[in-house]
């Protein structure tokens, strides 16, 4: 076993960080393209991130069962981004996404078939925001884990793909302005790991781990941005953050999506009931009548609202009920996810389940051109960690089509690098800042509670930069983010070990911290309301905010621009 002080060196054209869709289908095409590749992460290689719990849909105009074309998905993106949209990135995502939902099918990925069989036009329904089905699915509970399976048994049959799982990425390398590698630690040794490359792609996903509920997964914390931010590149619109109105928040749900109920209160008009079990809705703007009528924004307010009323459900949400719907209505609209909810002790016949509000998607990210390339030589991106395309709110369906069609063009671009770069500029000397901070050592800092500090994180950013903001509320995230930053301090106690989760925690913690700051920082500059941005003390979405914010890490600090003149006053 390599000691922790001594780093091990790997060497590579190019190297992925992050292996759900976007890291999976990035590392294909660049090796596909010739390049030697990399594809490291921080869990299990295709079984982290958000890919593998999606259970929804993939927006794409492949016209199959109903005439479509990409301008039309064009549009219907940029009308739901409320005027953000990089245009180039959103015409890139509509207009790629045939070609990656068509190589999928040939790969056996099992889109749902309009026939049922496996021959006849792909199947497409129509989601929120769409002007037609245009959402093709393997199943509806099942599409994510079936794409992220496909591309791992196609990775698998390439011998250019080296794959590292357990690779907790510290920082990236750079020298000479461009991205030369990274430098990481390997959980199960404590092994410093220093990794040269030509290229490298960042597809690590989004933030939402920085939220109390939230429906991806624990390594969701925004460790791309961080990454991002401490190179020099720059990070866009991270005011919009997406949430979903009716998550699962009781009884427990194992091993099902936390947003699976959306669709079916859709097709069954599912009751919204306060703490009283008494309809709520009506007082917010909308009496649905027994029918699904609320848009989302609306349903997270009228949630909201009831639980700081004091009308709540009793873990802080409300009822989702089905009970007018018969046995047999609920079978036919549900099918085996029945069944699945039986093992999870839910009987919808009789029982209601408690939902609310959780952070479900981030529209912000790295901002990249549409070859997927940041403002960093070397460094491209993928999927959500790219910020742009979705503007101030993402179509739904959009998700994994992003981080297909980004991973893709990534690949792309990174392999073209690597024929265009003669040699690697990388040294030593660039890695040792990181390589100290890795090893440890030296008199160990004050221990912290990082599992109890991640929890007062969580809450900050629940409580004060959630669905519904105010000045006062981001004033004070930002006074504690700062207090947490100071607890943390600049480096982890001890030396590195095998399987040290306060460690990892404290890595963790460093790159949540940051990426905390440029949300709330953000969200208090824009004083307006637009897409999933809505501020209580400034309810208009203003012409003069039609702007992107980005955010830079200068001199050690985060700093922010792009605010109109007026509100940087």
């Amino acid at each position: 076993m390599t000691r922790a002080s001594e780093p091990v060196t790997v060497d590579t054209d190019v190297l992925v960080i992050g292996s759900g869709a976007a890291g999976m289908y990035a590392a294909i095409e660049a090796a596909r393209c010739g390049a030697q590749v990399l594809l490291a992460d921080r869990s299990l290689i295709g079984r982290g991130g958000a890919t593998v719990m999606a259970q929804m849909t993939v927006a794409a105009a492949l016209g199959e069962e109903t005439p479509d074309d990409p301008s039309y998905h064009y549009a219907d993106t940029i009308a739901a981004g409320r005027g953000l949209c990089d245009e180039s990135l959103a015409q890139l995502l509509c207009e790629e996404a045939p070609h990656c939902i068509r190589e999928l099918d040939a790969w056996g990925v099992g889109w749902a078939r309009k026939d049922g069989g496996k021959s006849g036009p792909i199947a497409a329904t129509q989601a929120p925001g769409h002007d037609r089905p245009r959402c093709v699915y393997v199943d509806f509970i099942n599409t994510g884990p079936a794409v992220s399976k496909t591309l791992r048994m196609h990775l698998a049959r390439n011998p250019s793909i080296h794959k590292a799982g357990d690779l907790c990425i510290v920082d990236l390398v750079v020298g000479g302005g461009e991205v030369t590698g990274a430098v990481a630690y390997h959980l199960g040794s404590g092994a410093s790991v220093v990794i040269a490359a030509k290229a490298t792609v960042l597809a690590t996903g989004g933030l939402t781990r920085l939220y109390r509920r939230n429906s991806a997964s624990a390594n969701m914390g925004g460790d791309g941005y961080a990454l991002a931010l401490r190179a020099g590149a720059s990070l866009i619109d991270m005011e919009f953050v997406q949430f979903f109105p009716i998550g699962h928040l009781a009884p427990r749900l194992v091993g099902m999506d936390p947003i699976m109920w959306d669709p079916f209160r859709y097709k069954l008009g599912g009751r919204l009931l306060n703490g009283a079990m008494e309809e709520f809705t009506s007082k917010y703007g909308s009496d649905e009548d027994g029918k699904y009528r609320l848009t989302r924004d609306l349903a997270t307010y009228a949630i909201t609202k009831e639980v700081e009323a004091g009308r709540g459900s009793p873990h802080g949400g409300a009822y989702l009920s089905f009970a007018h719907c018969s046995a047999a209505a609920l079978r036919d609209a549900f099918g085996p996810v029945i069944d699945r909810l039986a093992a999870n002790g839910i009987d919808l016949t009789k029982m209601p389940v408690e939902v609310a509000p959780i952070a479900h998607y981030h529209m912000g990210g790295v901002k990249a051109d549409a070859r997927m390339m940041s403002e960093l030589p070397g460094l491209y991106v993928a999927g959500e960690v790219a910020g742009g395309a979705n503007g101030a709110n993402r179509l739904s369906g959009n998700a994994i089509t992003e981080a297909l069609v980004f991973g893709r063009r990534a690949g792309q671009s990174a392999a073209t690098r690597v024929k265009q770069t003669a040699r690697r500029a990388f040294f030593a000397q660039d890695a040792a800042k990181a390589l100290v901070l890795v090893r440890g050592g030296g008199k160990p800092a004050p221990a912290a509670n990082t599992a109890a500090m991640i929890a007062r994180l969580q809450a900050i950013m629940a409580d004060d930069v959630g669905p519904f903001r105010t000045a006062d509320k981001l004033h004070r995230a930002l006074s504690g983010i700062a207090a947490l930053a100071d607890e943390l301090g600049e480096r982890p106690s001890g030396p590195a070990s095998a399987f040290d989760l306060q460690r990892l925690e404290w890595f963790d913690l460093r790159n949540m911290i940051a990426v905390a700051q440029a949300v709330a920082q953000s969200a208090l500059n824009r004083s307006e309301s637009r897409g999933a941005h809505q501020r209580e003390d400034f309810p208009a979405m203003l012409p003069q905010w039609q702007l992107h914010q980005r955010v830079h890490w200068r001199d050690g600090a985060l700093q922010a621009s792009g605010a109109p003149a007026e509100a940087m006053a």
